[in-house]
């Protein structure tokens, strides 16, 4: 969940006790720089950090913010999965390392990283330098371990006390009353019953949880005496029925005073039919959350029907194996590291990872189908929301199956690109391309994403190089999208470089050569170009001399992320109106949802273009506004994000509205470009495009500052520079927003004065970036 400032995980089961525990830990927060939380598996140890974390988050202005190292089963990770967790989005050539000291340096926040034993080395390191160059910066661990690193403060947490205290048998009865409401203590002997369960197990809260869970196939008098005689069995290496974990455990990460733990777990293990059996140890290799339909795609093979699945997954969720979330389910830690174990057993790893490898090979072909498309958002989420296992996957690929691992990371790259993973898009697009020979539009796509990657980077040499490299594969295989794809590159490097008279050239030369049919209505049975629609006379913007303007849309209205209405569909568009949906309130059609009747976004009229082909006509848009043929860019904007509507696609569309509020400033309406700056935030909120949001937020600035509003301009611009930090860059874009951005500066110091001005800058800076964004928009959002 979003804390006020931050992100902690929402917990979804009662806690109990550790009131001693937290006080420790409140105080050590307060007087030291890193504790460790340490004990064995199972011992409860995230669930008290989650607690403590939320109980101090208010103590530090910058938020209190978690990263689960649980997925990861090394180091490759390691930093793009802290990054990601303090909001870092990195589009620099710079070390991962070294952006992320330069993020922290002047933060005072709380970074908790769960479940690190397994890379104690690598985060030890890091988080030496971290608190070297972050004099604000206050970590929190879970390990089994200590780190070892320098001015660590360590607590150990023992099991839930079992003798004179009631917290283990609360739990008990807490977890029971989960399973089922109707369940309770209250036969006769349920009660010393239930204390005798947590006594056998030493108040372990996972194993009383699990045994919890078994109390559907026993009554607790029953369940106590199936446990006592579980423990009391000696264990023999040569009985095959003794429990796998007792045998195959490393005594370095399971202690052997701590085999209640391990005893329980394969308890829970043999309570389990052979079919869940299976499914635990084949859904470790889901490294994130998963829904029921990842768990049928990775986990469907031999026993195991797609059926037997659904009905498997019901079981380990009834035992506490699996926990579930609405449509979501996880594994913990523990019971995943077990899982493992048995895989390994069975001698199905290489199976295995290769349906995992499969699976996430066709999420990333069908979120490449669906970018343009009412699903968009959807995509975007879902990829970056399973980047760890796309990446596991992709490793995979690579060392096993090169077509397919260069074919997807080709698919994913611009996705990656996207979300601000560009070290990920662009490390394995090079891998990719290295690990052999590769043809046809799998080539171009991998050369394409290299380039793109470069160009966010600011690296304009090479993203120039894969340009003209991705234009002559595509010329070479007659590769229409490749052509469009190289040229999008090709144009906004030079674009960047100050060059739009060439980009322009190329962009409409390109898009004439790969028409084929009319979706606006582009002269001779062709599809629009910019020079056609440079021509459109349903865009005509009027503004009076008091700076009034009119709507002058005369097709059909039209809306973007947040706004509607024939107000909003040009550079023309007025202010919104009391009746009408603000710039942050999306309508029917823009959250994803139809009316009643509706039919799907651009029905029968017209056959939707492609990605490539709307970045294509993006390039002339940006080329006609830097060439200051304003009327002609406003008109091919217009029509630009008429298209982008129809089908249901944010990304392109949220950059025609960006550049409609480019538009419009220049042409003196800051109104309207107030209207078209919001409607374009609002779209790359829903995308996460940190880097889209900062281009945003200055040109709103400029709009707001345009109107007299100093102050406010001055605080939305201070957000947007929070913002640019965030993607570690200093104020990127075009070279024609740097005149724009110094006249906005200007203007907002001129309207309340220099002290006031730096006033609401810093306290724009400092804000939080989601409160900062809120704030922009004059509404919360929601994703």
């Amino acid at each position: 969940m979003m804390t006020k400032v931050g992100f902690l995980p929402e917990e979804t089961s009662s806690f109990v006790g550790r009131r001693a525990e937290l006080a420790r830990l409140e105080t050590a927060l307060a007087e030291r720089r890193m504790t460790t939380l340490i004990g064995p598996g199972g011992v409860g140890k995230t669930r008290l950090a989650l607690r403590a974390a939320r109980a101090a988050a208010d103590r530090y202005p910058d938020g209190a913010w978690w990263a689960d190292l649980s997925p990861l089963y090394d180091d490759a990770l390691l930093l793009p999965t802290v990054s990601d967790a303090v909001g870092l989005a990195d589009h620099t050539l710079r070390m991962p390392v070294e952006a992320l000291c330069e993020w922290l340096s002047d933060k005072r926040l709380l970074l908790v990283l769960d479940s690190a034993e397994h890379l104690r080395a690598p985060c030890s390191h890091l988080l030496a330098e971290l608190l070297t160059t972050s004099p604000g910066l206050t970590v929190l661990v879970t390990s089994r371990q200590p780190l070892g690193t320098r001015g660590e403060h360590t607590v150990r947490i023992q099991p839930l006390p079992v003798d004179g205290a009631p917290d283990a048998l609360q739990l008990f009865e807490d977890r029971l009353r989960a399973s089922d409401p109707h369940a309770g203590l209250e036969a006769p002997g349920d009660r010393a019953a239930a204390a005798d369960i947590c006594r056998r197990l030493e108040g372990i809260p996972l194993a009383i949880e699990l045994a919890a869970a078994g109390i559907g196939r026993h009554t607790v008098a029953q369940l106590a005496t199936r446990i006592g005689t579980r423990f009391d069995a000696p264990v023999d290496a040569e009985d095959l029925t003794a429990s796998r974990l007792d045998l195959l455990a490393d005594d370095s990460l399971w202690p052997r005073r701590h085999r209640t733990l391990r005893t329980t777990i394969g308890w829970s293990h043999e309570l389990c039919t052979p079919l869940e059996r299976l499914l635990w140890a084949r859904l470790t290799l889901l490294r994130t959350d998963f829904d029921a339909e990842t768990a049928r795609e990775v986990c469907t093979g031999g026993p195991l029907t797609p059926q037997e699945v659904d009905r498997a997954l019901q079981g380990l969720v009834a035992q506490s194996v699996v926990q579930r979330d609405g449509t979501r389910y996880r594994m913990l830690d523990t019971l995943r590291e077990y899982g493992r174990m048995w895989l390994a057993e069975l001698g199905e790893e290489r199976a295995a990872a290769d349906r995992h490898a499969r699976s996430f090979l066709g999420l990333a072909r069908r979120a490449h189908e669906g970018w343009t498309g009412p699903d968009q958002i959807t995509w975007y989420h879902t990829v970056a929301d399973t980047h760890l296992d796309l990446c596991a996957a992709l490793d995979h690929l690579l060392a096993h199956d090169v077509a397919a691992a260069q074919e997807m990371a080709g698919r994913v790259g611009f996705f990656w690109a996207c979300c601000g993973h560009l070290s990920e898009a662009r490390g394995y697009a090079q891998r990719a391309l290295e690990s052999g020979p590769v043809e046809g539009p799998h080539r171009t796509r991998l050369q394409w994403v290299l380039g793109v990657a470069a160009l966010l980077q600011g690296d304009f040499a090479t993203a120039e190089k894969y340009g003209a490299l991705c234009t002559a594969v595509a010329l070479y295989d007659h590769d229409d999208e490749g052509m469009l794809g190289a040229t999008y590159l090709s144009g906004l490097t030079q674009l960047m470089n100050g060059e739009p008279a060439a980009a322009l050239e190329a962009a409409e030369r390109v898009l004439r050569m790969t028409e084929t049919a009319p979706p606006d209505g582009g002269p001779d049975g062709r599809r629009a170009t910019a020079t056609d629609c440079a021509t459109d006379t349903t865009y005509e913007p009027t503004t009076s001399e008091s700076g009034a303007c009119e709507p002058a849309t005369s097709g059909p209205a039209t809306s973007g992320p947040g706004a509607s209405g024939p107000a909003a569909s040009g550079p023309g568009a007025c202010e919104p109106t009391a009746s009408e949906p603000t710039a942050s309130e999306p309508t029917a059609s823009e959250s994803g949802t139809r009316e009643p009747g509706a039919s799907e976004p651009g029905g029968d009229s017209a056959p939707l273009e492609s990605a490539h082909r709307l970045r294509c006509r993006l390039i002339t848009v940006f080329a006609l506004t830097a060439l200051g043929r304003l009327t002609e860019s406003g008109r091919a904007a217009a029509a630009l994000r008429r298209s982008c509507e129809r089908g249901g696609e944010y990304w392109t569309r949220s950059y025609a509205d960006y550049q409609l509020a480019l538009i419009a400033l220049l042409q003196g309406r800051p109104g309207a470009s107030a209207v078209h700056a919001r409607a374009m935030l609002a779209g790359k909120h829903r995308l996460r495009d940190s880097f889209g949001i900062a281009l945003g937020l200055d040109i709103l600035a400029a709009a707001i500052a345009a109107q007299g509003a100093g102050a406010q301009a001055a605080r939305v611009y201070g957000t947007g520079h929070a913002y640019w930090r965030m993607v570690g860059h200093p104020q990127r874009g075009t070279p024609e927003l740097g005149p724009v951005r110094e006249t906005c500066e200007l203007q907002a110091r001129a309207a309340v004065g220099d002290e006031a001005y730096q006033r609401a800058f810093e306290r724009g800076q400092a804000d939080n970036a989601e409160v900062g964004l809120a704030a922009a928009l004059h509404s919360d959002l929601q994703l």
